[in-house]
């Protein structure tokens, strides 16, 4: 359903086309390119190259690594990518699994690389490919806990509207891999770690749960994420007496390991910045945007009410807001953040100009849909409503994923490949 405005129409099209070059300024290969050019895999002594490639970026990452291993080396190679991202890649043992919830495939990944490290000896050198989606994609549980008790922590963890750090901190006391379990495990080779970050500040512990990282707390911590939500009793029995009695924390010395950032979302918002059109003013207003999306909305609503009368403004901002899920809908954080400020305004008569907000996963889906986010404008919520709907009972059922498609304001992509984190784009024309 196309905006009947032209200008409006044009706008849609600019945001669009601002929002696939961030994604491409994510690409893997490219940061991956330049870490190898940079620091050339050397030839190993009677040892090994072990590739373990996880994430939403794996195919791309593990594909760039295979083809800068040094020919005269042996090699093995694992790779675990989502479903939408998932390809065999020659020379390596390929795993799709589920995100953002856990499934019995990624459970089967996990084993794999539990059983690959055991095998490492001090002639072996461990090249660990990390990027977002890796946390969900992997799971490995400490004893004591299955799967089924991983997915219902999951599961709340996503619709209570906890942040990436608070997300991460509990999965890893749970996990064999995560808070550096996996370079703990890779002993006694030594481990280098190329990331590709999908979180806000860039903290390497958070990504993927930081499986080459330092934990970022303890159980205890972890049990009191949960108390201060009021949430001790919805956890399983088998996850509440893990963390009570600390099972899940063991001191890691992680000395084998390297880690090296190839990718941010601030390269993205840098990249968006540069391709601005002429006759536009370009600000980059936040690249740590975090919150719960029905805080943020109004915030961005009222920085992009400041825009100044007789120019074209483009506001960037880039990050990972949450969900605090009160109804039974589909979406995800971006489309229901598109939704929002739609909602919001249209309710405070925000029509000074034109103006559209776009609102995407750079990975290309927005929670569990097939849309990467939201791009609304003035009338997005009139469509709704010319189309039978109420717009803010949607909106109350956490339904931004009907109420975008009825509107025809969906961000429809193929997965991308990549992923770091969220990006918000706001074009306002007030000439």
């Amino acid at each position: 359903m196309a905006a009947a405005n032209p200008i409006i129409q044009q706008l849609r099209e600019q945001a669009l086309a601002l929002f696939q070059i961030g994604v491409n300024a994510a690409n893997p290969k490219a940061g991956l390119d330049k870490a190898f050019q940079d620091n050339p895999l050397s030839p190993l002594q009677d040892g090994r190259y072990l590739v373990i490639a996880l994430g939403k970026a794996a195919n791309a990452m593990a594909t760039t690594c295979l083809g800068a291993l040094p020919q005269d080396t042996p090699f093995e190679a694992l790779v675990i990518t989502n479903y939408e991202n998932a390809t065999k890649i020659e020379g390596a043992t390929t795993f799709a699994a589920g995100h953002p919830v856990p499934d019995e495939n990624g459970l089967a990944a996990g084993k794999a690389i539990i059983d690959l490290l055991a095998t490492t000896t001090d002639k072996d050198k461990v090249i660990v490919l990390i990027s977002g989606g890796g946390s969900a994609l992997v799971p490995a549980p400490i004893d004591g806990i299955s799967l089924e008790d991983k997915i219902a922590v999951n599961k709340l963890l996503l619709s209570n509207g906890y942040p990436i750090q608070d997300m991460n901190l509990i999965r890893q006391t749970l996990s064999q891999l995560k808070g550096g379990g996996l370079s703990q495990l890779a002993r006694p080779a030594q481990v280098q770690s190329y990331i590709l970050s999908d979180v806000v500040g860039d903290d390497l512990s958070v990504i993927a749960s930081g499986p080459t990282n330092p934990p970022l707390g303890t159980a205890k911590d972890a049990l009191a994420l949960f108390e201060q939500k009021g949430l001790i009793d919805q956890l399983p029995a088998n996850v509440r007496s893990a963390l009570e009695n600390k099972l899940g924390d063991q001191t890691k010395d992680l000395s084998n390991t390297t880690n090296l950032l190839i990718g941010s979302n601030r390269i993205s918002l840098d990249a968006i910045f540069d391709a601005v059109p002429l006759g536009w003013r370009g600000l980059i207003l936040d690249d740590l945007l975090e919150g719960d999306v029905e805080d943020i909305a109004p915030h961005l609503l009222a920085e992009i009410s400041a825009a100044p009368r007789g120019e074209k403004t483009a506001y960037i901002w880039g990050g990972e807001t949450t969900v605090t899920l009160k109804g039974d809908g589909l979406g995800g954080r971006n489309q229901e953040l598109a939704l929002r400020l739609a909602a919001l305004a249209e309710k405070e008569q925000q029509q000074d100009g034109h103006w559209v907000f776009l609102s995407g996963g750079t990975d290309g889906r927005d929670g569990p849909t097939d849309s990467a986010g939201g791009l609304v404008d003035a009338q997005t919520l009139a469509r709704i409503r010319e189309q039978g709907a109420d717009p803010e009972a949607l909106l109350a059922n956490n339904d931004s994923y009907k109420a975008l498609a009825l509107s025809g304001d969906h961000i429809m992509m193929s997965a991308t490949g990549t992923n770091v984190a969220d990006i918000q784009i706001c074009l306002v024309d007030k000439t």
